[in-house]
């Protein structure tokens, strides 16, 4: 199971970031697990080395900070 977490403040770009991430994750019919990291939680953002929000990390590892990817990229991002 693929452990996928949404870095920022629950604004419109996070919500948007969790959508793609949802989408391209069922249309490679992954399991997966969407852990939501906001902001009221800094120590948490801090301890995996992020500045830039919105972001997703991936196993633990930032893969994209301060934009929202699309679909299609994010889908490369969770095969790998």
């Amino acid at each position: 199971m693929k452990r996928v977490q949404i870095l920022g403040t629950n604004c419109s770009r996070c919500k948007k970031l969790a959508e793609n991430v949802e989408a391209a994750a069922k249309a490679l019919g992954l399991l997966y697990k969407i852990e939501k990291v906001e902001v009221n939680n800094p120590a948490a953002i801090m301890n995996l080395g992020m500045t830039l929000m919105p972001a997703l990390a991936i196993g633990g590892q930032i893969k994209i900070a301060g934009r929202v990817p699309s679909v299609a990229e994010l889908q490369k991002m969770l095969i790998l």
